[in-house]
């Protein structure tokens, strides 16, 4: 496969571990348990929501190993859709990923930095409006679907979001090394905080509560199942960029052996973190307390029950520093795809081109100015939603793309193989799919213009595919 000669092997296997798990601990897990009580109203179907998160996501990096095994270059995903089914569904997935999934996700991040960051500076406010605000009410795109309400605007939380985004895209400009040791200085203080939030949770004596009504969401009436598929959207959404490391493989040393590890260690280690940390919102707030967290900010109301106002302190820095971890990680990986598609054609062509110090800066400078933009919605929770079921759906036909390969080309070197074959790849297009199909039939309003984002995309391969490809 065509590789870069610009590109420079220079990232190990902790280093690889630690750009999953840097990337996948945001700050979903302080915040969704509370929307997730309120979907299934018990600790039990708390915990068995994260359990199925866990399954599904180690069942998902599994089976990517042996893709990561056969394709080891820059580009990842795009690369092992490409080779299993085409250039246009690997350009839908890059198109998705540009335009909401993975810069989606990074103005999603960089707005919760903005908000949180609020708790120590009060100027920086999301209710105040340096520009706009510009209201777009909601209506109703086809019967069914409601697109909006948008409050587009300037707001200093808004502007903390987007300096971030570029500060962190211009110190990544300077060389992956400089990227990697941000994401590996961060990701260790992260887990460190989730760590030492799961201690002190265990060896404090937990305060009595009483569980009062718990505030119920609109999902509350749908039967286990289903309202388990639903919950998803929160936790998966936190236990997401597990595959950040394929973007950057061109970049890893021995990437046949070091990226499968990684895509193995980072998520047991994450997933095992957050379903302790959930055990603990529940043995120090209980399912009422969880419910009724003020806005949401589950992580803060736990330490606050232990300690006081210094508790809400503790877990601002901590989210602080999750989130700034977490962003670095997306600017990183991404701009990788981006370089890849336009090698391939299939994208602004500058974004091709690889600066002196080997890093796809034109790429990482177009990531950069979308996800700005998208923090001007200020719409945290629909480009969440938007997010997970486009991500999930090319997550689904990646997942797949194992059984087109093994039949179309079974000469590939397979220096990976998943154990168990065809198990795990088949229990994750189950349980994937019908996280999909949930969130279609109970949740039309996010799950739809996701799909539609990604059809959008094929009209815009029409006309890139009329220049021709680099490999070709």
């Amino acid at each position: 496969m065509p590789q870069s000669p610009n590109y420079h092997r220079h990232i190990g296997p902790f280093s690889a571990t630690m750009l999953i798990a840097g990337s996948m601990i945001g700050s979903g897990i302080f915040i969704v348990p509370a929307e997730m009580i309120r979907i299934g109203g018990t600790g039990g179907f708390l915990l068995a929501a994260w359990g199925f998160t866990a399954l599904l996501t180690l069942l998902g990096a599994h089976s990517y190993g042996e893709l990561a095994g056969m394709f080891p270059g820059a580009g990842g995903q795009f690369v092992y859709l490409r080779e299993s089914y085409g250039r246009l569904a690997a350009f839908l997935y890059g198109w998705a990923v540009f335009t909401i999934i993975e810069t989606g996700a990074l103005a999603a991040v960089t707005m919760a930095f903005g908000k949180f960051l609020g708790g120590f500076l009060p100027w920086i406010s999301e209710t105040r409006y340096l520009a706009g605000p510009w209201e777009v009410r909601a209506f109703e795109a086809v019967p069914g679907i409601v697109v909006g309400p948008y409050h587009l605007g300037l707001t200093p939380a808004r502007a903390a979001a987007i300096a971030v985004i570029v500060v962190l895209s211009a110190a990544n400009a300077y060389g992956a090394r400089i990227g990697v040791w941000i994401q590996n200085v961060f990701t260790v203080a992260k887990l460190g905080s989730l760590a030492a939030l799961i201690l002190v949770g265990l060896l404090a004596a937990a305060p009595a509560h009483a569980d009062p009504v718990i505030p119920r969401g609109a999902d509350a009436a749908l039967p286990f199942l289903a309202a388990v598929l639903v919950a998803q959207s929160g936790s998966l959404f936190s236990s997401d960029a597990w595959n950040s490391i394929t973007f950057i493989a061109a970049e890893v040393r021995d990437p046949r052996r070091s990226i499968p590890l990684a895509l193995l260690a980072a998520p047991v280690m994450v997933l095992g973190l957050y379903l302790l940390a959930n055990l603990i919102y529940l043995r120090v707030l209980g399912v009422g307390g969880i419910a009724s967290a003020p806005a949401d900010r589950v992580g803060t109301a736990t330490l606050h029950a232990l300690f006081g106002p210094r508790g809400d302190s503790a877990m601002t820095v901590a989210i602080l520093v999750s989130t700034f971890g977490c962003a670095n990680g997306l600017v990183l990986a991404g701009s990788r795809l981006y370089q890849t598609m336009a090698a391939d054609g299939l994208f602004f062509r500058g974004a091709a081109e690889l600066n002196r110090n080997g890093v796809p800066a034109r790429a990482m400078a177009y990531q950069a100015a979308w996800a700005s933009l998208l923090t001007l919605t200020g719409t945290y929770a629909q480009l969440l939603e938007y997010c997970m079921v486009a991500a999930t759906l090319f997550y689904v036909l990646t997942v797949a793309g194992i059984f087109v390969l093994r039949r179309r080309r079974p000469e590939l070197p397979r220096p990976v193989r998943i154990l168990a074959y065809p198990l795990p790849p088949i229990l994750y297009l189950a349980g994937a799919c019908a996280f999909i199909g949930a969130l279609l039939m109970h949740r039309p309003s996010f799950s739809w213009p996701g799909i539609v984002l990604v059809l959008l995309g094929i009209p815009f391969y029409a006309l890139m595919a009329r220049r021709p490809s680099p490999r070709d």
